[in-house]
């Protein structure tokens, strides 16, 4: 076995609705003859010519070409910068973290106290604080009167630690967490952004992690792994972002954090192990063990500011503390090359080798740490801050990519590099309407953003001036001259989208967009009394700065209907319209988002013919519609393709055809509900020289596929919901009971001392008024939260009623 590490690549992928990107990861190689190919790695460390990496094999209407009979392409020779000392040494004294987590694990709280013991903020105001105060990242009126977190507040820091272990020479001694000294630290400037943990602000989450190079998992103590938690998981691991686990709320009644650590390697399938043991538990909780140092830590002083270290561990833990930090490195030699070879040649195995092993392993995404404490107790941050400085990569350690807008979308993407020199290239990831215009929230990935200077907007191509540049502490604004690459600030004055990329105009990259999910739950809503302007410049701006927001009239009532994840998600933007926008609105009864697809594949054969005097219309047809499921490419489940051989139908009216196919998708022939997962298969037709056209074609494609539709056995498809319920356990028998009325499936059950998790599958359609029957039958001990899962289909009597509601509806016209 080497002695060298194997340290992954971080690459992003994420999975978008843009066409251009691909899952696969390109190193670009200069090109020495015109006969080799460009070679593509996998994130598996296999290779393949790039000629293979176009997506789909295309079809011409006139041949059809094999690919091995493809000249091979050749992509450009690229330069990339080159970062310089004072570049590398600014980058490694930078973190860009994001704190995650289940709804009320303690995300804001842990926030902040790492803003306290910064000293960003003087005193600590706590979420649900008797001074209605209110926590520091919880800037909106809303946040702070319902104790959750709505939008992702981002903010900066500075902190004071040892050197990452990886720096360190052999033989060298690690420095602790003791505040009593700063011996051998250094000062690391730390970016923060508190992100929400409902469900329905999961955007905020989203677009967050899109643009971090590492974050902490919050989890609590007793409740451990939560269906959010899964949620956040899964997004973290979309866009390959190490992180850090804290176990939080160690001094609660039923705390027990080995089991935590035992759900995520079942549940979240990590490779995790824990850093440290508590010393005392539940009340008694006074403090942990370094299981890496062996000492033990406390927290004395003003509100912990003060941290303690001692050689002396209590003999009460201190068996545990042996076996678990043989457990340590026995999980970490799994995931580091370097302390394997030892561990299995029974070498001594120094606290230098494990925090090298630990940060290599967190880095390449082998292995996450795990931190204990209790925020509200002011307990375990400070380490955890320590951890995030030693473990967690800066901004030169992940391998950000680009696309070449220049180039075909299959070409391969472009490594960024993080010098202050390079052409500038930044991603703007949030908007928000500021007292001052637009604030357009922006991660610079390459090159450097100055104050007055100008940009181009890679989408629009349109160029823009920053007339204010500002780095952001919640709702306070500090205004700077310039940001360098790494870094995340926010810029006034700049009209943009979500996920627009911004460069100096000298290069065309265009950076990935982030995945947004589809809403799940719509409403009507108008104003109370007669509409004003402000009513639709609310919903505009909401539209605008949150993508799972979306409006729309609906074409046959003519009433405004607003979609989103949830209701609280659209119970918030109503209050904020009352509050914000001096709107009062009056809302319908909440819609799902049923959909209609069809199950079996079926052909066609429609001819479209009109004939009125002069030149009529002609245009005809022949294929099939067949099921097709999500590609992960482009994110759809619907396809049209081309599949014509020898010109039967002209070009000029192949696009008509696709247009009449997404036309037909918009209103189904069952509910009127939009149609999805299928097909269009286009293999044959006929053209008339002179009645055949653009209007022709698209009729007679939305003919085939209302005759087609009917064919393939349709079936309406309803929003699944993962819903996950918590109460005593007297009253397991009557919360099973309740989602068994609502037709629910439960999948997993789990039982801890005085209380219950429950597991279920249900309707969207079956779970509305859901929250107040748990509150009258758990005597308001009991709660739940909603995840959507996927799209099913609706019971065969449910079908024939929304049938025949749907019918004596069009008649009634």
């Amino acid at each position: 076995m080497s002695s060298l590490p194997r340290l992954a690549s971080r690459i992003r992928s994420p999975i978008s609705t843009s066409p251009l990107i691909r899952p696969v990861v390109l190193a670009r190689k200069p090109i020495l003859s015109p006969s080799t190919p460009a070679i593509a790695t996998s994130p598996l460390g296999k290779t393949r010519s790039s000629t293979t990496v176009a997506s789909k094999r295309s079809f011409s209407s006139t041949s059809r070409v094999k690919d091995e009979e493809k000249p091979k392409e050749e992509w450009p020779e690229r330069v990339l910068p080159v970062l310089k000392d004072s570049d590398l040494k600014r980058l490694k004294r930078q973190r860009n973290v994001g704190i995650s987590a289940h709804i009320d694990s303690g995300k804001t709280t842990l926030t902040e106290r790492i803003l306290y013991y910064t000293g960003r903020i003087r005193d600590i105001h706590e979420v649900r604080g008797r001074d209605a105060v209110g926590a520091k990242m919880d800037s909106m009126e809303l946040e702070r009167e319902k104790g959750i977190t709505i939008q992702s507040a981002a903010t900066f820091a500075d902190w004071v630690s040892p050197p990452p272990p990886t720096e360190l020479a052999e033989g060298s001694t690690l420095f602790g967490t003791a505040t009593t000294s700063n011996e051998g630290k250094e000062k690391y400037s730390i970016n923060i952004i508190d992100t929400p943990g409902h469900v329905d602000f999961t955007i905020e989450v989203e677009r967050a992690l899109r643009v971090l190079d590492g974050a902490v998992l919050v989890l609590c103590a007793v409740s451990g792994v939560q269906s959010q938690t899964i949620t956040v998981d899964r997004q973290m691991r979309r866009y390959n972002v190490p992180r850090l686990a804290f176990i939080n709320k160690m001094d609660r009644a039923g705390s027990n954090p080995f089991r935590v650590i035992q759900q995520l390697r079942l549940k979240l399938k990590m490779n995790a192990a824990a850093l440290q043991v508590p010393i005392g538990a539940e009340g008694d909780f006074s403090g942990v063990v370094d299981l890496v140092r062996m000492k033990a830590l406390y927290n004395e002083g003003v509100k912990g500011n003060q941290v303690v270290e001692t050689d002396e561990i209590p003999e009460s833990v201190r068996a545990l503390a042996e076996e678990k930090r043989a457990e340590l490195i026995e999980q970490l030699s799994e995931a580091d090359e370097t302390l394997c070879d030892l561990f299995l040649d029974e070498s001594p195995i120094n606290e230098l080798d494990i925090a090298q092993a630990l940060r290599r392993a967190t880095v390449s995404l082998r292995f996450t740490p795990v931190f204990m404490g209790s925020a509200i107790k002011n307990t375990g941050v400070q380490a955890l801050l320590d951890g995030v400085c030693q473990y967690l990569p800066d901004p030169n350690e992940v391998h950000n990519q680009a696309l070449d807008a220049a180039l075909p979308s299959h070409a391969p993407p472009v490594p960024l590099v993080p010098a202050a020199e390079a052409p500038l290239v930044g991603l703007a990831f949030k908007l928000e309407e500021g007292r001052y215009g637009q604030l357009t929230y922006m991660r610079v990935y390459q090159g450097e953003l100055k104050r007055g200077s100008v940009i181009y907007n890679a989408r629009t191509g349109k160029k823009v001036k920053v007339p204010r540049l500002v780095r952001m502490h919640s709702d306070e604004m500090e205004d700077v001259e310039a940001i360098g690459a790494g870094e995340i600030c926010a810029m006034f004055g700049v009209e943009c989208s979500s996920g627009d990329t911004f460069t100096d105009g000298s290069t065309t990259f265009s950076m990935t967009s982030m995945f947004v999910p589809e809403p799940v739950i719509s409403l009507s809503i108008r104003p109370e009394g007669n509409e004003t302007p402000n009513f639709s410049r609310a919903l505009n701006r909401f539209q605008k700065e949150d993508p799972t927001f979306r409006v729309h009239v609906d074409s046959e009532s003519q009433e405004t209907i607003i979609s989103g994840m949830g209701e609280l998600h659209l119970d918030i933007y109503v209050e904020r319209m009352k509050r914000e926008y001096n709107v009062a609105c009056v809302t319908g009864k909440p819609r799902v988002a049923f959909r209609e697809t069809i199950t079996e594949e079926s052909k066609f054969n429609y001819t479209h013919k009109k004939q009125s005097g002069g030149s009529g219309q002609f245009g005809r047809v022949i294929g099939r519609l067949e099921p097709m499921e999500m590609d992960a490419d482009t994110n759809k489940d619907t396809a049209f393709e081309n599949r014509i051989i020898g010109g039967n139908i002209p070009n000029q009216f192949i696009p008509a055809i696709e247009k009449g196919f997404q036309e037909a998708l918009d209103r189904g022939l069952l509910t009127g509900h939009p149609i999805s997962g299928c097909r269009f298969v286009l293999e044959d037709g006929s053209a008339h020289s002179v009645d055949s056209n653009e209007l022709a074609f698209r009729l007679a494609a939305i003919g085939a596929f209302r005759e087609s539709f009917q064919k393939s056995k349709p079936v309406i498809l309803e929003p699944v919901m993962t819903v996950e319920v918590v109460a005593p356990i007297e009253f397991q028998g009557n919360v099973i009971g309740a989602l068994n009325q609502r037709k629910g499936t439960i999948v997993d059950t789990e039982i801890r001392d005085d209380e219950f998790t429950l597991t279920a599958e249900v309707a969207l359609n079956d779970m509305f008024g859901y929250s107040s029957q748990l509150r009258g039958m758990t005597q308001g001990k009991g709660e739940f939260s909603m995840e959507y899962k996927n799209h099913q289909p609706v019971m065969p009597n449910v079908q024939r009623d929304m049938m025949e509601a749907f019918r004596k509806k069009q008649l009634s016209k």
